[in-house]
C-alpha cells in the first residue's frame, strides 16, 4: 500500500493530536517521514509492515529507552508516545496491519555529507560507539536473538548471491575475502565477546557536526552478536571514499578501546570483520540488481565498498593487526629490527646452500593474496613475477576444490578414480585433437625428463637438440639438455648426444628485428645439426623448445621458426616437443598455448608451473602412436602423479581459467603493459627492447643501444629498488640483463599502470 503525505497528517492528526506538514523520505526498509510541527519543530514518523516482528519493533524501543536514560541521551532520538501513551501503534488497513513510531529528530550531517574528516572525528566516532556499547553491555532482549544476513558473523551466507557479481574480478576479490573470513574469522567466533549491538553504524546514520558525533540513528539492524561486531561495521563504512582507510580505522579503534576495551582476539580479526562485512553489502548490492530494484538504498555504497575492498587486498593484514594492537596500547607484533638472522641461521645448518633466495635484503613471505604477497614486516608487494601462482595466490576456487578433495581422498593412481580421467579429458579438449594421451607427474623438470624418454622409446635414438642457452629443470636428464645450466657455473659442460641449436634472438642475435624471414633463416641451423648426426650414422630422438623462451631471454620465437624447425626435425626422424612449462594455460593472450603462435602442433607437450596454481603438478601429453611405443612392457608408474588432489587441482585451474576469461585479461592487460613499456623506450636509453606476448614480458637492459652492452649490475640495482618499492620482479637471460615479468594472469590494467609508473621512476636515476 502507498501511504500519501495527506495520509500521514491525519494519521498523525489522529494518533497523535498534532498538526504537522509531512515530507517522504527514502529509507531501505521501513517507510520513513520528516514530520514538522506549527513550531518547526521535527520529528521522524516511521511505519513497518506485518513482514516486521511487533516483537522486534518493542527490542528496538527498549534499547533506545536504555540509551536515553544514559549519559549518552541527547545523541539518540526519544520515542513519542501516543496520546494513548504507546510507544508502537497499530493500523489495519484492507486487511493488513502496519505498525508506526514516531520519534524525536536529531540535528547534525550524515557522515557521508562531511567534507572534511579529521582523526579527531575518526577517534571520536569510537569513543562514542565504546561508550554505547558499554551502556549496553547487560541489555538483553529476546527477540535480538535471531538470524539476520548483516550480521558479519554469517557472512559465509553471502556466497549464495556471488554469482550475481558480473565482474571476474570483483567477484574474485570477494570470494577470496570470504575464503580468508572462513579460514581467520569461523574458527574463532565462539570465544568472541557477545552483546546485542546496533549494527549499523553506517556513513548515512552517524550525524556529526565538525569533530563532533552529534548522535546515531536507526535501531532496525540491532542483533545479539559478537560484541566486536558494531567496531568493524562502524570501521567499513568510516574508510569508505579514503584515501587513508586504515588510518581513519585506527583512529576509531584507539577511541573505542579508551571506553570499551577491546581484547587482543577482537583486535587480531577486526581486518577480516571489516572486510566481510564489505562482501556482505557487495553481495546484496549485486542480489538486488538482479532483481531490478528500483531502490537507491540497495546500491548506495557498492562502488566505494568495491573501492575500498581493493584498498584492504593491498593492506597487508600483519600491518593493520599491529597499527590495531598499537592504537589499543598492546606491543607491536613486528619486530622491525629483526634482519632474519635466525631462520637465515638454519636455513644454512639444514637447508642445501645452493638453493638461492631472492635479494639483497631477504624478503620472508608470510602471505599471499591473488596477486599481492604480504612480509613479516607488513609490506605488500605486488607479484609481477610469480608465474607459478597462474591464477593468483590462494585463489578461493583452487583452494576450496583442493581442500574437499584433500578431505575425501587422496592416494595412488592404481585405483580407478574420475578426477584422473576428467581432468585429462579436459585438458586434451585444449589440445590438439592429435594430443590425447595424458600421463602426469610433479614438476616440470619430471615431465621433461619423461618426455625425453618417450622420445628415446619411440625413435630408438639417444641424441637431443635443444636451443642455446635453455633451461628445462633439475632432474639429471632436464640439466643435461639445459645450457644454461650444463654451461654456467658448476656445469658439467654438454654431454655428447646433446645439440645446441643457436638462440633466434631477433634483438641481439645474428638476425635481428626488421631482418626478413629471420624465423626461416635461424631455423636453417638446425641442418647443421641434423647433418653433423648422420655422418655419423645417427637421428635425432627429439628436438625440445620453450614456445617463448624463459631463461633464453624472455623472447617470442620470430614468425616460422618452430614449423620450420619442426619439418626439419621430423624428416630427420625425431620427434618434436613443446615445451610449455612457463608459457601455456592462456598466458600468451591470442592463443591457449604457446606453440599456436607459431601455428604447429607438436608430438609431445609439456606442463608445469602454472598447471596446478603452486600445487606440484605437471604433465605430459602425446599423441597415441608414441604412446602405442612407450607402453613396451615396463610399467610407468608414479606414486603421486596423478593423484585425485592434484586433478581436482587441475580441475579447478581449468575452470577458473575458461569462467573468469583469464586468456582474455593476459591479453588485454599484457598489450596495455607493453604499449606502456614501449612508451618508456624513448625516456630511458638504458631500455634496448621490449618483447613478449600476453603477460608474458622482457625488458633488456643496455648500458648502450649500439654495442648492446648489458646493463649490470644496473639492472639488480633496479630489481631492488622496485622491491622496496612493493613490486616484485627478477632477472633473466643468456646475460642476466633482461626484466622478467610474468605475473599471475588476473594481473590487472591498474596493476600494471602502477608497476610501469613505478619503473619509470625508478629508471630516471639511471
Amino acid at each position: 500500500m502507498k501511504f500519501t503525505e495527506s495520509f500521514i497528517i491525519s494519521l498523525i492528526q489522529e494518533h497523535y493530536n498534532l498538526e504537522v506538514s509531512c515530507k517522504i523520505l527514502n529509507g531501505y526498509d521501513e517507510l520513513n517521514f520528516l514530520l514538522t510541527d506549527s513550531s518547526d519543530k521535527k520529528y521522524i514518523f516511521k511505519i513497518a509492515t506485518e513482514e516486521h516482528n511487533p516483537y522486534f519493533l518493542e527490542a528496538q524501543v527498549k534499547m533506545i529507552k536504555v540509551l536515553s536514560n544514559s549519559i549518552l541521551s541527547e545523541k539518540f532520538q526519544h520515542y513519542i508516545p501516543t496520546k494513548n501513551n504507546q510507544d508502537i501503534g497499530q493500523i489495519t488497513l484492507k486487511e493488513t496491519q502496519f505498525y508506526f513510531r514516531m520519534l524525536s529528530y536529531l540535528e547534525g550531517n550524515f557522515w557521508i555529507n562531511q567534507k572534511e574528516k579529521s582523526s579527531s572525528l575518526s577517534k571520536n566516532l569510537g569513543l562514542f560507539l565504546g561508550e554505547m556499547d558499554v551502556v549496553l553491555k547487560d541489555f538483553k532482549h529476546p527477540a535480538a536473538n535471531r538470524y539476520y544476513e548483516w550480521d558479519i558473523k554469517n557472512a559465509l551466507e553471502a556466497r549464495k548471491n556471488l554469482h550475481y557479481i558480473k565482474s571476474h574480478e570483483n567477484r574474485r576479490l570477494v570470494t577470496y575475502f570470504l575464503l580468508q573470513f572462513e579460514t581467520e574469522v569461523t574458527p574463532n567466533i565462539a570465544d568472541l565477546r557477545t552483546a546485542v549491538i546496533h549494527n549499523d553504524a553506517n556513513d548515512y546514520n552517524i550525524l556529526v557536526d565538525g569533530d563532533r558525533i552529534i548522535g546515531l540513528i536507526d535501531f532496525g539492524d540491532m542483533v545479539h552478536t559478537s560484541l566486536v561486531n558494531n567496531l568493524a561495521i562502524a570501521c567499513s563504512y568510516a574508510m569508505l571514499n579514503s584515501e587513508k582507510p586504515l588510518e581513519v580505522a585506527t583512529q576509531i579503534v584507539r577511541g573505542y578501546h579508551e571506553k570499551m576495551a577491546l581484547t587482543p582476539l577482537e583486535v587480531s580479526l577486526l581486518y577480516y570483520l571489516i572486510a566481510g562485512r564489505l562482501c556482505i553489502s557487495l553481495c546484496q548490492s549485486a542480489f538486488n540488481y538482479s532483481m531490478d530494484s528500483t531502490n537507491e538504498h540497495h546500491f548506495i555504497t557498492e562502488k566505494p565498498a568495491l573501492k575500498l575492498l581493493h584498498q584492504l587486498i593491498r593492506i597487508n593484514p600483519l600491518k593493520a593487526h599491529n597499527e590495531f594492537r598499537i592504537a589499543c596500547g598492546f606491543s607491536s607484533i613486528i619486530n622491525t629490527s629483526d634482519n632474519h638472522e635466525t631462520i637465515l641461521k638454519e636455513r644454512k645448518q639444514y637447508i642445501g646452500n645452493n638453493l638461492s633466495i631472492s635479494y639483497n635484503k631477504k624478503v620472508k613471505i608470510d602471505k599471499g593474496a591473488l596477486q599481492y604477497l604480504y612480509d613479516d614486516q607488513g609490506n605488500t608487494f605486488l607479484d609481477c613475477v610469480n608465474n607459478v601462482s597462474h591464477v593468483g595466490h590462494c585463489h578461493p576456487t583452487v583452494v576450496k576444490a583442493m581442500q574437499k578433495q584433500v578431505a575425501t581422498l587422496n592416494t595412488n593412481t592404481r585405483y580407478l578414480n574420475d578426477n584422473i580421467v576428467e581432468y585429462a579429458k579436459r585438458l586434451t579438449a585444449t589440445l590438439p585433437k592429435e594430443l590425447t594421451v595424458c600421463y602426469f607427474t610433479n614438476s616440470g623438470s619430471e615431465a621433461n625428463d619423461l618426455a625425453i624418454r618417450m622420445s628415446r622409446h619411440f625413435t630408438k635414438q639417444k641424441d637431443v637438440i635443444v636451443l642455446d642457452h635453455a633451461y628445462h629443470g633439475t632432474s639429471t636428464t632436464a640439466i643435461e639438455m639445459s645450457p644454461y645450466k650444463f654451461d654456467g657455473k658448476g656445469g658439467f659442460g654438454k654431454m655428447p648426444y646433446i645439440h645446441k641449436a643457436q638462440n633466434p634472438d631477433i634483438y641481439r642475435g645474428e638476425f635481428k628485428y626488421g631482418v626478413n624471414n629471420a624465423g626461416e633463416k635461424y631455423a636453417k641451423d638446425m641442418d647443421r645439426i641434423i647433418e653433423s648426426l648422420e655422418i655419423q650414422s645417427k637421428k635425432p630422438a627429439a628436438f625440445i623448445c620453450e614456445t617463448l623462451l624463459g631463461v633464453g631471454g624472455q623472447i617470442a620465437l620470430p614468425p616460422n621458426y618452430l614449423k620450420e624447425v619442426y619439418a626439419k626435425v621430423r624428416k630427420a626422424g625425431g620427434v618434436c616437443i613443446a615445451d610449455e612449462v612457463q608459457v601455456g594455460f592462456g598466458r600468451v593472450g591470442t592463443k591457449f598455448w604457446g606453440f599456436e603462435l607459431q601455428d604447429v602442433i607438436p608430438d609431445i607437450v609439456v606442463l608445469g608451473k602454472p598447471i596446478g596454481n603452486g600445487h606440484p603438478l605437471a604433465a605430459v601429453i602425446t599423441t597415441q602412436e608414441i604412446a602405442d611405443a612407450f607402453d613396451n612392457g615396463m610399467e610407468y608408474f608414479n606414486t603421486f602423479g596423478g593423484n585425485p588432489v592434484s586433478m581436482a587441482t587441475g580441475l579447478a585451474v581449468l575452470k577458473v581459467i575458461e569462467e573468469e576469461e583469464l586468456q582474455k585479461n593476459a591479453l588485454e592487460v599484457g598489450n596495455y603493459l607493453l604499449e606502456r613499456l614501449e612508451a618508456l623506450k624513448p625516456k630511458h636509453n638504458i631500455i634496448g627492447d621490449v618483447r613478449g606476448n600476453g603477460l608474458f614480458v622482457g625488458v633488456e637492459l643496455v648500458k648502450d643501444r649500439m654495442t648492446l652492452q648489458p646493463a649490470v649490475p644496473e639492472i639488480d640495482q633496479i630489481v631492488e629498488m622496485m622491491k622496496d618499492r612493493g613490486f616484485f620482479i627478477s632477472t633473466d637471460g643468456p646475460l642476466y640483463n633482461v626484466l622478467k615479468i610474468k605475473p599471475p594472469i588476473i594481473f590487472s590494467r591498474e596493476n600494471a599502470a602502477d608497476f610501469v609508473d613505478n619503473l619509470d621512476a625508478v629508471l630516471a636515476s639511471f
